[in-house]
């Protein structure tokens, strides 16, 4: 058996020792390290960091020693339930037509389109809603059991898509029992995003967090990668009959599995040291757990929520714009071959997955502050070229102005995740995030396509696209401006978090 335990280093803190000794109970491999604080016997720390008595000399914090197996796996577990949901994402983006004919009247096929999508929009108008009852609840219950529960919720939703039969079989039932499924992925995907970042960040030594974090995304362009290919490749193997008839179930069955496999990985996993430490102390003081309230969320993190709203919003608007609109911008408003087009993006989000965990890693050299704002800075200053690229109509046009995009993007996929999370305190990391995170991205991301496309069909101005992105670049800029930097530091309210003892005995000495 391998234990851990604190044992006071005389005037220095803490220092984690392994005990490896037989026990009548095993100890899960997953189990993290969380330090007990001092005994009473051993005087805590003054504000001014120095131990009262000890004659002025320094005393270093307690030191979280993480294991790196076991952050792996959290990543991993993390990843996957962000992969799935961008999976769900790329299959019904790219099978909406086919899903149209399924589930609504036939004869109008403009009205079965929109109602396909009015049923993915209903997804986002919910998703505040499962942030603001999750969030709250992984800052209760713990990160683990809520991100269990919210892939099982996300599994079976997509699922039941797969089973339902059409209208024509059982006549308005169908798209009444789509749309139901569509909210139940909505509201369990409130509390994914949010909950799975503070899972990693939690985990990670506060050195490696920004290319730990990078994962999360790279999860969510493998999984939009994944339905949007599969997709494309059963509609250039079946015969639309067949599609029509069994061959679109097959990517919403295909939910089932990963599902499992995601919560087995998740359910393997114990709470994050940072959760466990504050659990600790709510046990110590029944009337903190109490405190946990949603106005406690908002009111007392107004700034932090400005903040993380702000960033939110230049991410996702520029994530939307590249990922979702633009496939239907080259097919509508440039007549692009629609086949050529959803290649093409594929292949800026290969690229994209390609430069993730560098630029991740580039965060924790440089700072999460230089990163994104060199993203925001970017997008204005070349939405405007980039656009003008991609409506030059060739295939290596099209590609350049994409990718260039694509690149910037990455400023916010590889920094968001570690970033996002060092803007609250561990006590409503979980809460405050998944409530800001879930406002911005309903009000302003998801209905990006929506934006533009009626402000080209106002104005007849197609670079629209260009300039929408260059306001969210200013408006991500002015968050930037404002944020403090979090790049190798302690996350708010938890101790600093090193791979192993070395650096912690490293640390106490600098100190």
């Amino acid at each position: 058996m391998v234990a851990f335990r604190a044992a006071p280093v005389s005037g220095r803190g803490l220092i984690l020792v392994v005990d490896r000794e037989q026990a009548s109970e095993p100890l899960a491999s997953a189990t993290p390290v969380a330090l007990r604080k001092p005994e009473p016997s051993q005087t805590p720390l003054s504000s001014a960091g120095r131990r009262p008595g000890a004659g002025g000399e320094a005393a270093a914090p307690d030191v979280t020693v993480t294991d790196p197996a076991m952050v792996k796996r959290a990543v991993k577990a993390a990843a996957l339930g962000n992969a799935m949901e961008w999976f769900d994402f790329g299959v019904y983006s790219y099978i909406a037509v086919t899903l149209g004919k399924v589930f609504f009247p036939s004869g109008n096929p403009t009205a079965q389109l929109l109602s396909t999508f009015g049923a993915f929009a209903a997804a986002f108008l919910i998703r505040p809603l499962g942030g603001m009852v999750f969030g709250p609840l992984g800052d209760r219950i713990g990160r683990q059991k809520v991100l269990a529960l919210t892939m099982i919720m996300m599994a079976a939703g997509t699922f039941a898509i797969g089973l339902i039969p059409s209208y024509a079989a059982i006549g308005v039932w169908a798209p009444v029992l789509l749309l139901l499924a569509r909210l139940v992925q909505g509201f369990s995907t409130g509390g994914e995003y949010a909950g799975a970042s503070t899972f990693i960040a939690e985990y990670a030594p506060d050195k490696k967090r920004g290319f730990l974090g990078s994962w999360l995304e790279f999860g969510t362009l493998a999984g939009y990668i994944g339905g949007a290919g599969l997709v494309t490749l059963m509609t250039a193997l079946l015969s639309t009959d067949d599609l029509l008839s069994w061959g679109w179930r097959i990517p919403f069955l295909i939910a089932g599995p990963m599902g499992l496999i995601g919560l087995y990985l998740r359910m393997k996993l114990e709470e994050t040291p940072a959760f466990a430490a504050e659990l600790e102390k709510a046990h110590k003081d029944e009337q903190s757990r109490a405190k946990v309230r949603l106005r406690d969320m908002v009111t007392g993190q107004w700034k932090a929520l400005l903040l993380c709203m702000g960033l939110v919003l230049v991410f996702n608007v520029t994530d939307y714009m590249l990922l979702s609109y633009m496939p239907s911008y080259l097919t509508s408003e440039l007549k692009y071959d629609e086949t050529h087009g959803l290649l093409v993006i594929l292949a800026v989000m290969a690229l994209m997955m390609c430069v993730q965990p560098f630029m991740g890693a580039l965060t924790d050299r440089v700072g999460r502050r230089p990163v994104i704002a060199a993203g925001c800075v970017g997008f204005f200053a070349l939405s405007i070229p980039a656009l003008l690229l991609i409506r030059e109509g060739s295939l290596w046009a099209i590609a350049l102005g994409l990718g260039a995009l694509g690149l910037l993007l990455v400023c916010f996929t590889a920094s968001m995740p570690s970033t996002l999370p060092a803007l609250f305190p561990t006590k409503i990391r979980y809460g405050s995030l998944s409530i800001g995170f879930n406002i911005s991205v309903s009000v302003f991301g998801g209905t990006t396509p929506l934006i533009v496309t009626a402000l080209i069909g106002a104005t007849g101005n197609k670079m629209m696209p260009a300039y929408y992105m260059m306001a969210a670049a200013v408006i991500g800029g002015i968050a930037v401006w404002y944020l403090t930097e979090s790049a190798r530091r302690p996350l708010p309210g938890s101790p600093p978090a090193v791979e192993t003892e070395a650096e912690a005995t490293a640390l106490r000495e600098a100190r």
